[in-house]
């Protein structure tokens, strides 16, 4: 397995993530749905994320099922859904929105199985750069986890502000790309405040990785993700822009670049 102290120059989340060091700034992550509002502006919206500033571009495979995300997100998925929206529709979405940011494939175990054995290589044909996985924690499936780390797919892990450090280390020893760490416990979905107690948790994750670390889950505007962003390499939106795109995809790409704004502006 791929080893949490390595880096892979030929993938685009590590040069990305390289030349913002290189510049001294922080990364803007960005979630959307696949196939909402619908097909065409969902495209559009991933093209007008990149416009907007984000550096990495998270597209959600629906599911029927998506019990990790809140209302905002769900609702997005169940409308793709019932657009008839599949797994190739995802990588078709993909590859005509033809992004020059690294984009990572998000979602949950079943699609990413349903999908078939060619699926990591479609993904990779498509354009995708990595895939993260919300229901396949570290150990739960050996041989499934080593055929994702072996892909030419950065696998991309999850840490809980609970999680214990040792826990911590092998998660990102078993992962790549970068870490997501979750600001907090529950479903995705805006909140009110940062969680005081962030800036330990990056501490403590970030003594047993030199992976980036991004944190999401809850950031809803610019003040949020500048405070995010003073004590991580990144910040990750997704369900404000999710529900700002059911508004309009110009409402989406403004908050994002409100969003960029903030970040840059933090230092």
């Amino acid at each position: 397995m791929a080893s949490g102290l390595a880096i892979t120059s030929s993938n685009r989340i590590d040069e990305r993530f390289a030349r913002l060091r290189e510049q001294g700034r922080k990364a803007l992550v960005c979630y959307a749905t696949a196939g909402h509002p619908d097909r065409a502006r969902s495209i559009a919206l991933l093209r007008g994320l990149e416009d907007a500033g984000a550096d990495v571009v998270e597209v959600g495979v629906p599911f029927s099922d998506p019990l990790a995300d809140g209302p905002v997100i769900q609702a997005s998925s169940q409308i793709a859904l019932d657009a008839g929206t599949t797994f190739s529709d995802v990588l078709e979405i993909v590859a005509e929105a033809g992004l020059g940011v690294p984009v990572v494939l998000f979602g949950y175990l079943n699609p990413f199985l349903a999908a078939g054995e060619g699926a990591l290589a479609r993904m990779v044909n498509a354009g995708c750069d990595g895939l993260l996985i919300t229901d396949l924690p570290v150990g739960a499936d050996p041989p499934l986890e080593a055929r994702f780390t072996a892909s030419p797919l950065a696998f991309i892990r999850l840490v809980a502000p609970t999680t214990p450090v040792e826990r911590m280390k092998l998660i990102a020893q078993n992962g790549s790309g970068f870490v997501y760490l979750i600001s907090r416990l529950g479903v995705t979905g805006m909140q009110q405040q940062i969680a005081p107690e962030l800036g330990s948790t990056v501490a403590r994750l970030r003594s047993v990785t030199t992976l980036p670390i991004c944190v999401g889950f809850g950031v809803t505007d610019a003040r949020q993700a500048a405070a995010v962003a003073a004590v991580a390499d990144g910040v990750v939106v997704g369900s404000a822009i999710v529900r700002a795109a059911g508004t309009s995809v110009d409402a989406a790409i403004a908050l994002t670049r409100s969003l960029r704004a903030g970040i840059d502006n933090a230092g």
